[in-house]
């Protein structure tokens, strides 16, 4: 691997700023983000990425490639569930386990964010359709979820069709999730021409606000990860060879979908991310007995620093060679 790529990514401004939360967490500093703000900036973040997302789908004729990412990032997103609810089955409960699996078979869109200026650093840029891909795969994974926690609970006395209206309905009409469609949709339908009015606020502070958000999500992971400590070894194996055997197996096959180098490392990262705003919110009502303590440290505690640190360089290094 070109090491290189790794030293660019662990030196990104944005990055360190995401350390820093970490540091300022175990030394207990009085550093902090209020809630409001924090809340603000990651609806920026979601609506900056889907507004410039679907100004270039908009720029871009609908092609059979385009067709054929949305149905592999639908197939994924069932897929990954699918079988790592088995895995998982093995050593938690029926709750957890799923839980789990539609956190993992779902994205997360920082890490999305995250994916997209690491591939500026390398001067490249991911077609405006991956946004819609990304917005796809939120929701199979929770329906699939929540099919093998009912199909195996054996204790279950709800119907399938109750739970799964209740969880699809709140999960497209979760906050994260209607922002970025919403304003995929708006960049769309938008005149290419008035929207560059507002190009110095979806484009040139972005970066800034990133910066922002990883600082607080870097206090949040560590606080997170003290709690994670006393699931033992199976959870925190699970949290990163999983994503990781993920994203390396996408970073490969993704070449039978798309050429593209960029969008196939986004289809990569997206594989090996798992959500942790989006899922934990829909398994509050689908799987009220799932440990969030156990779930959200996993995401967010271990896959997304793995992810943002060493992964995107080797998911990005295996879809430049291959």
């Amino acid at each position: 691997m070109e090491f290189d790529i790794l030293f660019n990514n662990l030196t990104n401004p944005t990055l360190l700023f995401f350390m820093l939360g970490i540091i300022a967490a175990l030394v207990k500093s009085d550093l902090e983000i209020p809630a409001s703000t924090s809340k603000f900036i990651s609806l920026y973040l979601l609506f900056s990425i889907g507004f410039k997302g679907g100004q270039e789908l908009a720029n871009s004729p609908w092609s059979s490639e385009i067709l054929a990412s949305l149905l592999f990032g639908i197939i994924l997103a069932s897929l990954i569930p699918f079988y790592t609810f088995f895995v998982l089955k093995r050593k938690l409960s029926v709750y957890d386990a799923g839980a789990i699996a539609a956190a993992y078979g779902s994205v997360s869109a920082v890490t999305f964010v995250a994916s997209m200026s690491f591939l500026e650093m390398q001067k490249l840029t991911a077609g405006g359709h991956m946004v819609a891909v990304m917005a796809f795969m939120e929701s199979p994974a929770i329906i699939v979820g929540v099919i093998l926690m009912n199909k195996f609970d054996k204790d279950s006395k709800s119907t399938q069709s109750f739970n799964l209206g209740k969880v699809l309905k709140h999960s497209l009409t979760n906050g994260s999730v209607l922002m970025i469609i919403g304003s995929l949709i708006i960049g769309v339908i938008s005149d290419s021409k008035q929207a560059e009015g507002i190009k110095p606020f979806t484009t040139d502070i972005f970066k800034g606000f990133l910066a922002l958000f990883l600082l607080e999500m870097g206090m949040v992971t560590a606080k997170r990860f003290k709690a994670f400590k006393h699931y033992g070894w199976f959870a925190g194996a699970f949290a990163i060879v999983i994503p990781f055997i993920n994203g390396c197996v996408v970073a490969y096959v993704s070449q039978f979908v798309t050429t593209d180098i960029a969008n196939r490392f986004v289809f990569a990262v997206l594989a090996a991310s798992a959500s942790y705003i989006a899922v934990p919110a829909a398994m509050r009502l689908a799987a009220p007995k799932a440990d969030p303590g156990l779930y959200l440290p996993m995401a967010l505690g271990l896959t997304f620093p793995f992810n943002i640190t060493l992964g995107m360089p080797i998911y990005f290094f295996i879809v430049s060679q291959v």
